[in-house]
């Protein structure tokens, strides 16, 4: 059950990845929506075996590329965020005291409570990059300049897939040179 939804869901992490330009340590941001997976309207049908079977088809591909995930829980826990404790601390972001469930925080990031190894919420980050599974609006989880990243195909199950990478700010005028290694 959910082959296809977990093929799906590789696949966007393999073209994402391909694209994004993103290094090992990176943090991406992942809000998801399993009611938009199955074809219904977002927050109207959690599905807490389809949030498991996404996240960690997607948690374990961007594992092995070397690339941290965070997952954005729902509004009802004010889109607080999932992550692993070191990653965390790494990036110096204070946890907070609350742990998502099916109806509250939603499927992926329960899933991910489930299945990383010290997972902590934090209220914001500032992501180098993020996947958008049902229009859940990862915006503000991104560093300031979002630069979109077209994947070939951009759906797992009936969602729809929005990505984007940040780049360094631009600064100066005419005179300025930049570094590619940025964009």
């Amino acid at each position: 059950m959910y082959e296809q939804e977990i093929e799906d869901a590789k696949r966007v992490v393999e073209e994402f990845l391909e694209q994004a330009k993103l290094k090992v340590g990176n943090l991406v941001v992942i809000g998801c929506s399993t009611s938009e997976i199955a074809a219904y309207d977002i927050g109207s049908y959690s599905n807490e075996e389809l949030g498991e079977v996404v996240f960690v088809a997607m948690y374990e591909t961007f594992k092995k590329a070397g690339i941290s995930v965070a997952t954005q829980c729902c509004e009802h826990l004010n889109r607080a965020l999932i992550m692993e404790d070191s990653v965390a601390k790494r990036f110096g972001y204070e946890e907070v005291n609350v742990m998502p469930q099916l109806k509250a925080g939603g499927s992926f990031s329960t899933a991910a409570w489930k299945h990383m190894e010290n997972p902590v919420a934090v209220e914001q980050i500032q992501a180098h990059a993020g996947i958008d599974i049902g229009d859940t609006l990862i915006g503000m989880h991104l560093k300031p300049v979002a630069v979109p990243v077209r994947i070939q195909h951009p759906v797992i199950g009936s969602a729809h897939i929005v990505c984007a990478r940040t780049r360094a700010k631009y600064i100066g005028g005419e005179r300025a040179q930049y570094r590619e290694e940025l964009e």
